[in-house]
C-alpha cells in the first residue's frame, strides 16, 4: 500500500462510515474497482485498519464530547433527581440499542467476513441499500407520525427495534448509519434526532472495533514504514470524519421530508456501475 491508497482509503473510510452509504460495501468494492490490491483482511492490514477506526472515533468525540459530558454528568445525580433520571435512561437505550448486534454479530462474524470476497455480491448489497433507503422513507411518509423529538422519548422496545435494524450492517453494503436512522424514523423520530442517535450508537461501536483490532496487534510486527502510514491515514480519516459528521446532522436538520433519498440513489447508482463494471 502506497501513501496515495493510503490516503484514499482513509478518506473513504471517514465519509462512509458515518454517510448511509456503508463504509464496509466501499471498502470492499472501490479497491476492487481500482487495483488497489490489498485485502481487508490480511492481518499486516490490521494496524492501518485499527489506526482508521481511532481516527474515526476522535473525530466523533470532538463533536459529541458536550453530549457524553453532559449524559455522564446528569448520571451522577448533580443536575438534580430528573435529569439524573433522563441520562440513565438515554445510557441504557443505548446500551441496549448495541446488544443485538454484538449477539448477532458474534454468532456469525466469520460467516459475514466471506460475503467480503466478493466485490460484486458487495455492488448488489450496495444497490439493495439504496433501495431500502427509499422504500423506508416512503414507508415513513405514510405513517402518523408519532412526534418523537427527544431521545429520551424512546422506550427499551424502541432501542431494541433501532438495534436490531443495526445488525442490517453486518452484511457489507448495507449501511450501518442507514440502518439505525430507518429504524429511528420508524419509531417516530425525525431525521435530525434519529441521526443523532445513530452516531450516538456508533461510538461504542467503533471503540470496540479499535480495542479488538488493538488488542490483536499484539501477534503482528508493526513496521515503522507501517506504523507512520497509519498514523498519516489515522489524520485523514479523523478530518474527514469530523466534517462528515457536522455536515449530517445540519443537513438532516434542514431537510427532514426527503433527507435519505439523495443517499439512496447514489447507492443505488454506483452499485450498479461497480456490478456491471467488475463483471467484465
Amino acid at each position: 500500500m502506497n501513501v496515495i491508497h493510503a490516503l484514499a482509503y482513509a478518506v473513504l473510510q471517514g465519509v462512509t462510515e458515518l454517510f448511509p452509504v456503508s463504509s464496509l460495501g466501499h471498502g470492499v468494492v472501490v479497491p476492487a474497482l481500482f487495483g488497489w490490491g490489498f485485502d481487508r483482511h490480511d492481518p499486516y492490514f490490521l494496524p492501518f485498519l485499527t489506526f482508521l477506526h481511532f481516527g474515526t472515533l476522535i473525530a466523533l468525540l470532538a463533536v459529541f464530547w458536550r453530549d457524553w459530558w453532559s449524559l455522564l454528568h446528569g448520571a451522577s445525580g448533580r443536575d438534580g433527581a430528573q435529569r439524573q433520571i433522563e441520562s440513565l435512561r438515554i445510557l441504557f437505550l443505548l446500551v441496549v440499542a448495541t446488544i443485538p448486534a454484538v449477539i448477532i454479530g458474534g454468532l456469525f462474524e466469520h460467516y459475514f467476513r466471506r460475503i467480503f470476497a466478493d466485490p460484486r455480491l458487495v455492488s448488489l448489497l450496495l444497490i439493495g441499500n439504496g433501495i431500502l433507503l427509499l422504500a423506508m422513507e416512503g414507508l415513513r411518509a405514510r405513517q402518523r407520525p408519532q412526534k418523537r423529538e427527544v431521545i429520551s422519548a424512546l422506550g427499551v422496545k424502541d432501542a431494541v427495534f433501532i438495534g436490531v435494524w443495526q445488525c442490517l450492517a453486518l452484511l457489507p453494503g448495507l449501511s450501518r448509519s442507514g440502518s439505525t436512522i430507518i429504524g429511528g424514523l420508524l419509531r417516530g423520530l425525525n431525521h435530525e434526532v434519529a441521526t443523532r442517535f445513530s452516531l450516538l450508537m456508533a461510538q461504542p461501536v467503533v471503540f470496540a472495533a479499535t480495542v479488538k483490532e488493538g488488542f490483536a496487534l499484539r501477534h503482528i510486527k508493526v513496521t515503522r514504514e507501517m506504523a507512520e502510514l497509519s498514523v498519516i491515514a489515522a489524520v485523514a480519516a479523523g478530518v474527514t470524519a469530523l466534517l462528515s459528521t457536522l455536515f449530517l446532522l445540519r443537513y438532516f436538520r434542514k431537510h427532514d421530508g426527503w433527507a435519505l433519498a439523495p443517499f439512496a440513489y447514489y447507492c443505488i447508482i454506483f452499485g450498479s456501475v461497480a456490478y456491471f463494471t467488475l463483471a467484465r
